[in-house]
């Protein structure tokens, strides 16, 4: 299995390097400016890397294929003292019949967190509920996911999707709101419209989960500076979360940016915001140093937790959203 010519011909010399220098374990003397670049090409190398390549890699971020596999690492989880969303894979389906059985899925789901007693609720993606097929349907089975959550004491984040979704969802979670109390919505700090939207959100007492962004959207959806440079999210991103702060809304502040989650711990304390009123949430087998120190600093930290079959399309998501997983593609790769 190769890569294109091309991407070969960037790629070269920082594997070849690699290879050279190889002493049981993977080393890149290059500056720091040298490994942005590389990781700048790893990311755009993304569509030609093998599938194979790709399951390799997303081991680490994925609990694996089966619910079984799920449970097991969430109970690890919750040993370590940190709570948990759970996620099945998967996004727009093409048929009723699909969005049933995803929705079937979510509700087994939740009566297996509860049968072995996990701390974890679930997210749901309305496209994978028919959200762009039916939206009555898609309503339907999100009501059917929430009543079976409500049964098992438990609660709903809904997942926010491209900018295509993004007002259907919205309405989505209007709808829901009406008739349950135990779910969230998810909001991206990096859409100009997020600042309308949110306003108009936190008129009554809510649960966000607060992030950038990880779609590839239009420039002109986006806040300026963002489509080049993620940092430039912050500020909007610290926007949102204060505007949860002020209004009383629970909010889950949703990155792996050391220097933002500093920002909000500042932000809350400057504030006399109390703990329990957010908490940290970061993915699967990213920042695993980072994780450990905000919980050993006394904050709640949920980990998302994403299994399921469709792990191509998650795992493309996660290498485009942080380059610097470069590294273990280029290991892969090598065969380090």
């Amino acid at each position: 299995m190769l890569l294109p010519k091309g991407v070969v011909a960037l790629l070269r010399p920082w594997f070849f390097d690699a290879l050279a220098r190889r002493n049981g374990s993977w080393l890149f003397f290059v500056s720091g400016i040298d490994m942005q670049i590389f990781n700048a090409l790893m990311a755009r190398a993304i569509p030609f890397i093998p599938r194979a390549i790709i399951q390799k890699i997303s081991r680490r971020y994925i609990a694996g294929a089966t619910l079984g596999e799920a449970l097991a690492r969430v109970q690890q989880l919750n040993e370590q003292g940190f709570c948990v969303t759970i996620d099945v894979l998967g996004e727009t389906v093409s048929t009723p019949q699909q969005a049933e059985n995803t929705a079937i899925d979510y509700i087994d789901l939740l009566e297996a967190i509860q049968a072995n007693g996990l701390k974890a609720n679930i997210s749901i993606k309305p496209s994978s509920l028919g959200l762009l097929l039916d939206m009555q349907q898609c309503t339907r089975l999100a009501e059917r996911i929430l009543e079976a959550a409500e049964g098992h004491q438990n609660s709903v984040c809904i997942d926010m999707e491209d900018v295509n979704c993004t007002q259907k969802e919205i309405d989505l979670f209007r709808q829901l709101r009406i008739g349950h109390d135990n779910v969230g919505l998810a909001l991206q700090a990096y859409l100009k419209r997020t600042y309308q939207d949110i306003e108009a959100l936190t008129r009554e007492t809510n649960t966000f989960r607060i992030c950038k962004g990880i779609y590839v959207e239009e420039r002109s959806h986006l806040v300026n500076g963002s489509w080049s440079d993620r940092t430039a999210i912050n500020t909007h991103f610290l926007n949102h979360v204060m505007r949860c702060f002020n209004t009383g809304s629970f909010v889950g502040v949703a990155t792996h940016d050391a220097a933002l989650i500093e920002q909000v711990i500042a932000l809350a304390r400057d504030n006399g915001i109390d703990s329990t009123q957010f908490e940290f949430q970061m993915l699967l087998g990213v920042c695993e140093p980072l994780r450990d120190k905000v919980l050993k600093m006394g904050f709640s930290v949920r980990i998302y937790v994403p299994f399921g079959m469709d792990w191509y399309g998650y795992s493309t998501r996660r290498l485009n959203e942080n380059p610097s997983i470069a590294g273990h593609v280029a290991k892969a790769l090598i065969g380090l």
